[in-house]
């Protein structure tokens, strides 16, 4: 199956060519982890060659706004710097020496400059109590922010590199944009870096390019985040929330004056939760889910109607465009191909495909994937995906492996189905089962009503969307009803804990990083304020609502053999959450097993954990539905 994985593109100003980050696994012998290296690639796909290479990974690329040099994030220098390197090549060198290492950073529209953003570094007293061991930390109180530099792009050899920081104070970057004429940085942060306060707050300033006072430009209730300057510097585009809290999920877009003044809100994307990529003339660029693809979109900041730029199935990410926004370089993939590079006209969309990365990779058979749809008992329309077992015939009844999402508002879509991941759907498909992924309410790509159908309904409304799925692929022959199973990570382990305590129906369930118990889960996760969204308050002020919604109230009802896996580092779904429920089903005699995933936060992040998930799985489903792996 899939080796190496596209996850950046950048084109050059002329749009002649396209830098591509290659991410690739690594698991000889002591080792697990993911290395990436540039490639560049000519826009008419005739040259392809490797840019940077060793044993340390380059990403973000960025050519400069002459189109010559190339400057990129790189851990050669241990922690992450920004390099510089001529487009023709030669030697690279360092250009920043950030004590934390570089987060992000963006050329200076002359080119003179980049401007990057930082973690704040310990000071000597947080050293000195280190090494003294009286480290203590109190928590909520203590928090080490991200704030802008900006530092001189000179020659190679040059050590008087001016750097010059912009902001200092209580409050977190997450993105910034240079103004056309350099003179000004425009920024969101939020008040911490705390990932539930950017749920919650975020607003957006500006700041002089030669340092200077800080100014607001949208400060209000709700998060307003991701601004872009547009192409003349007169506005900036950003998405938001409207001007209250949105913890469940929206993103407009949204318009205001450079100089100040009130935010137009422009007209609604499909699914009204954009992320904003620029500007292409009078419109601002965007990309979202739309049902299973992901599309480019071009929001005209008049108000009127947004058009779709990319066309047809599949997803169409990582965009860049090249200084004019004329031509753009994207990465496609859809179920039965995996994702590289293309590139189109933005006036009229035609892609091409520029890199063949995967094209020695040997490919075993694969199951065929298609996209069907059902209807709930409430007569809501759900979306999903099956993939049938490899060399599947018409009629044939097969094992059925039903797989929830996380999110909830997640969503499964065309992505190539044979790449890595938690659950890998082709080796499902080559052991003989028929995988059903749906999007069931709750689920992003569907607009905002669909995305919030499952507030204070988790475990009810959403649960007869997956069952109406199951019973949908029973009545057209494919899944044998003796012969299901169920899994899910995150939001899709506490759909499978759920479930297993409304029917007995699965003959085998797999739990990954789920939350059976939303009281204790609210009290110890990093997100509260999403959660609490989602249940319409406070778990103290609404107590029946939590224990109506928490497996671990009705455990007594489980008789499905149920596996727990959960990483041993994860804050968003705290590892007690699966202990919780493994314990309880242990004491009821039904059968289980935990297994935890050293060094891993939500979700495995080493390739050799990460090919441990699905095997064990399939063990697990094999062991429980009387099946051998022959079959």
């Amino acid at each position: 199956m899939q080796h190496d994985q596209i996850t950046e593109t950048e084109i050059s100003p002329d749009g002649q060519q396209v830098a591509y980050v290659v991410q690739e696994a690594l698991m000889e012998g002591e080792q697990s982890e993911f290395r990436s290296q540039i490639r560049l690639v000519s826009a008419d796909g005739e040259q392809d060659v490797q840019y940077t290479r060793g044993e340390h990974s380059a990403f973000s690329p960025a050519f400069s706004p002459d189109g010559d040099r190339l400057a990129f994030i790189t851990t050669r220098a241990g922690t992450p710097q920004v390099w510089l390197m001529r487009v023709e090549g030669g030697e690279a060198y360092q250009v920043t020496g950030a004590e934390t290492g570089v987060s992000s950073f963006q050329w200076a529209p002359d080119g003179s400059k980049i401007a990057y953003t930082m973690t704040d570094p310990k000071t000597e007293e947080e050293k000195r109590r280190e090494r003294e061991k009286r480290d203590v930390h109190v928590v909520d109180e203590e928090h080490r922010f991200t704030h802008l530099y900006t530092t001189d792009v000179a020659e190679a050899d040059d050590s008087t590199r001016q750097v010059q920081r912009l902001t200092a104070g209580d409050f977190h970057i997450r993105s910034f944009d240079w103004s056309p004429d350099g003179q000004t940085l425009v920024f969101a942060h939020q008040p911490t870096p705390d990932i539930n306060d950017g749920f919650l707050e975020a607003d957006i300033s500006t700041v002089p390019a030669d340092s200077g006072a800080v100014e607001p430009l949208v400060e209000r209730p709700g998060v307003d985040a991701d601004p872009h300057f547009s192409p003349d510097g007169q506005k900036v585009a950003f998405a938001s929330d409207g001007g209250e809290p949105e913890p469940v999920g929206l993103g407009d877009v949204h318009v205001i004056s450079a100089s100040g003044g009130s935010p137009q809100k422009l007209a609604d994307t499909p699914n009204r939760d954009a992320s904003v990529l620029g500007w292409m003339g009078q419109s601002v660029l965007v990309s979202e889910p739309v049902g299973t693809s992901t599309h480019v979109l071009a929001v005209p900041s008049d108000g009127s109607a947004p058009e779709q730029l990319t066309r047809g199935s599949g997803l169409h990410e990582s965009a860049s465009f090249d200084a004019g926004a004329q031509r753009m370089a994207f990465t496609y993939q859809d179920t039965d191909a995996p994702a590289e590079v293309h590139f189109s006209s933005t006036s009229e969309f035609q892609k091409r495909q520029l890199t063949n990365v995967h094209q020695d990779v040997p490919r075993p058979p694969m199951g065929r994937t298609e996209v069907i749809s059902w209807k709930s008992p409430d007569g809501m329309e759900i979306e999903g995906l099956v993939t049938y077992p490899v060399g599947y015939d018409q009629g044939d009844q097969v094992p059925l492996v039903l797989s929830v999402h996380g999110g909830p508002a997640g969503v499964y879509n065309r992505s190539f189905t044979g790449g890595p991941g938690i659950y890998m759907t082709q080796v499902f498909a080559q052991r003989g089962y028929a995988v059903l992924r749906p999007n069931p309410r709750g689920s992003t790509g569907y607009g905002k009503d669909f995305r919030y159908a499952n507030v204070e309904d988790w475990g009810f409304g959403d649960f007869e969307d997956l069952m109406a799925g199951v019973d949908e692929m029973i009545g057209r022959g494919v899944a044998h009803p003796d012969s299901l199973a169920l899994m899910g990570w995150s939001y899709g382990g506490y759909m499978t804990s759920y479930a297993v305590t409304k029917t007995d129906r699965f003959q085998a369930a797999s739990m990954g990083a789920g939350l059976p118990n939303l009281i204790s889960m609210t009290g110890t996760t990093d997100i509260p304020g999403y959660l609490v969204a989602h249940m319409g308050g406070e778990f103290w002020n609404r107590p029946e609502t939590y224990e109506r919604h928490s497996a671990i109230y009705r455990i007594a009802n489980v008789s499905t053999p149920t596996q727990v896996l959960h990483g041993a580092e994860d804050d968003r779904v705290p590892t007690r959450q699966g202990q919780e429920f493994y314990r309880a089903l242990k004491r009821q005699d039904v059968p289980t097993e935990f297994v935890k995933y050293p060094r891993t936060p939500h979700g495995p992040r080493e390739p050799k954990l990460l090919m441990d998930v699905t095997p064990r799985i399939l063990d697990w489903f094999d062991r429980h539905l009387g099946r051998t792996s022959a079959e």
